[in-house]
């Protein structure tokens, strides 16, 4: 079934609206959204009331142009019409079942017409695993919004307590917003969290990883803040795997049909009329998709808690809700999250868990073709989950490519010709990669950990390097001492002749690398070489982000935010995100000549700070 379109009429105004106020698509996200109408079961209906006196710590303005809410010669700046629309759209709390009970009086002028929603979804901290008491605890959807061909949601965090947080369900009461008194309770967020999701979302955005961005961070008059997501489909596998758990067929059907038109319209899926094409289809993207997702993941050292529920991640792969998403320096593949009765996957796990919901998507598909649920244990031989091992495969392999620093060319020449050889060249890596430091398991602030002992992208920065000016690798000693990382202990640091000689091997499979390289493409040696060191050392840089320096980061700017005019504070987080791209391909990030030196001069330490945090903190968590 395709969504009702909207009148000709409608879309004129709206046109006309646009040409006298340059803000006037923010008005359009007011709670208007096909999935409401279309699963009504699926959503929860609130009414909401304006919060007075918040103000924008944090603008994309990037990510505005790219959706088409402001126009795209925009400069970098918070005009008065601009701070004015984005709070008249995102400055909101539901009026929520603790203020209908409790009659909370609320002034006529703060009341909007129109409702927004939550939406249902399945969470593996509420103790109804089907889905039917879980959702948006905290967050409501500000709806949808479509210009130059491409849709995208719009959704905010911290816009009060609804009747699916698992405080909620946990007790049987209802909770105040703001209220301290149960966990996962309050409905609210905090400035720093949505600055720390700005950060790193928008970072991982710019370097290839697929996300969820942050459209605006907000602070309301009380301290708390509200965090404005946007992403081109924000539909989670939980959303599906809720009613497909209930048996719910009729809402199961609207959600993968909006899921699938969604990435049909975006030109994410090629288009298909037929219903059983349809459904064969939700399933083989489900399959690409995470196979997909799990390899980066598994190459970018990114702790993305995935589970079966598929609460933590979108159906398009994307990451969401950074409130447990981690980057880490090094494979530290023994860290798990510990989320008070339960610890969390650590990252090789992540694939497991992966294939665990595209045989639910496989379970999705034949209970909308056939009209009953086969056990999902009897899925194991269908063919998408031979194309997830597939995928998986193949995208670690070329993700690797890229990480050593060859260019498309060379990189897809390797991938087709010499794939025994890559692989051989992953092996001995990975044996460097997942070496542990002899100290065994450490407690963390939030969790648990055994240190990685080797940082191999220290290698595959330096290596190249030396060979381009010497003609010669590095002696073994010398390479071990190269990539071991600082939380090497004495005994992990003694050159054992099982080390020397993986490292020997490291380097000639790096070597025999580049030479199949070079014959593929008709380059010479050197010149593969030159291209390969000036890629990987962008790439491999020796500064990168990680959970621990995100969170650095934003204390900072939390902070300091008073000291500092927001334009500087805007300012300085875009130089950060900016500084911390490492996608080579990836063009310079627009400046605003509008902003001027002396207003960069202003947060010149903050960035600095900023800064120095990641470098002392790039082989943690």
């Amino acid at each position: 079934m395709q969504p009702p379109a909207r009148p000709q009429a409608a879309a004129v105004r709206r046109e006309a609206r646009a040409s006298r106020d340059p803000y006037a698509a923010f008005a359009t996200l007011d709670g208007t959204h096909p999935l409401r109408e279309r699963a009504p079961r699926a959503a929860v209906a609130y009414a909401v009331r304006r919060v007075r006196g918040s103000r924008v710590l944090y603008f994309n303005f990037a990510l505005a142009r790219e959706m088409g809410l402001i126009p795209p010669d925009h400069p970098e700046a918070m005009t008065r019409g601009l701070h004015r629309a984005l709070l008249e759209a995102f400055s909101l709390q539901i009026v929520n079942e603790y203020d209908l009970r409790h009659r909370t009086r609320i002034p006529k002028r703060d009341r909007l017409a129109r409702s927004h929603f939550a939406t249902r979804y399945l969470q593996l901290q509420h103790p109804d695993p089907r889905g039917t008491t879980s959702g948006d605890g905290r967050g409501i959807w500000n709806g949808r919004f479509t210009a130059h061909g491409i849709s995208w949601d719009v959704t905010s965090c911290g816009t009060g307590a609804t009747r699916l947080c698992p405080a909620t369900a946990q007790t049987g009461r209802f909770f105040k917003t703001g209220s301290r008194r149960a966990s996962y309770g309050c409905g609210t967020a905090s400035p720093h969290e949505g600055l720390s999701a700005a950060l790193m979302s928008e970072i991982f955005h710019r370097n290839g990883i697929a996300t969820e961005r942050v459209l605006a961070v907000l602070r309301r008059p009380d301290g708390f803040g509200i965090t404005v997501r946007a992403g081109r489909n924000l539909l989670r596998p939980s959303h599906l795997f809720a009613p497909l758990k209930q048996g719910d067929r009729d809402t199961l059907a609207a959600l993968v049909e909006l899921f699938l038109e969604r990435q049909m319209t975006n030109g994410e899926l090629p288009r298909a009329a037929d219903p059983a094409r349809r459904a064969a289809l939700f399933a083989e993207s489900f399959a690409r998709t995470f196979g997909r997702a799990a390899a980066a993941f598994e190459r970018e050292y990114v702790f993305c808690w995935m589970s079966w529920d598929g609460d933590n991640i979108l159906g398009d792969g994307g990451i969401i809700d950074y409130g447990s998403v981690r980057q880490f320096g090094l494979f530290h593949r023994e860290y798990r999250y510990d989320d008070g009765p339960r610890w969390s996957t650590t990252i090789p796990e992540q694939k497991a868990q992966a294939r665990r919901m595209v045989r639910a998507a496989v379970q999705i598909r034949e209970f909308l073709r056939t009209g009953r649920r086969p056990p999902l244990k009897s899925l194991g031989g269908d063919p998408a989950l031979a194309l997830f091992d597939a995928e998986f495969e193949a995208w670690r392999d070329r993700l690797l490519l890229r990480q050593i620093g060859f260019d498309r060319a060379a990189a897809e020449a390797l991938f087709r010709h010499d794939r025994r050889l890559v692989r051989r060249f992953d092996r001995v890596l990975r044996g460097f990669e997942r070496a542990q430091s002899s100290r065994g398991p450490i407690p963390t602030r939030d969790g648990i950990t055994w240190d990685a002992v080797y940082c191999v992208r220290d290698v595959l920065r330096e290596l190249p390097a030396r060979l381009a000016a010497t003609g010669q690798p590095f002696a073994p000693r010398e390479f071990l001492k190269v990539a071991l990382s600082h939380y090497a202990s004495r005994r992990d640091r003694v050159p054992t002749p099982y080390r020397l000689a993986r490292a020997r091997e490291f380097q000639r499979l790096y070597e025999t690398l580049i030479a199949r390289a070079a014959r593929r493409t008709g380059r010479r040696r050197a010149e593969v070489l030159r291209l390969v060191a000036a890629r990987s050392a962008a790439i491999n840089r020796a500064a990168r982000i990680t959970g621990d320096s995100i969170v650095w980061a934003a204390q900072l700017l939390t902070r300091h935010r008073h000291r500092l005019a927001p334009a500087a504070l805007q300012a300085a987080m875009t130089r950060f995100i900016a500084a911390n791209t490492l996608d080579p391909d990836r063009a310079a990030p627009r400046s605003d000549p509008s902003t001027g030196a002396s207003s960069f001069a202003r947060e010149d330490r903050l960035v600095r700070w900023m800064t120095h945090g990641v470098h002392q903190l790039r082989h943690g968590i």
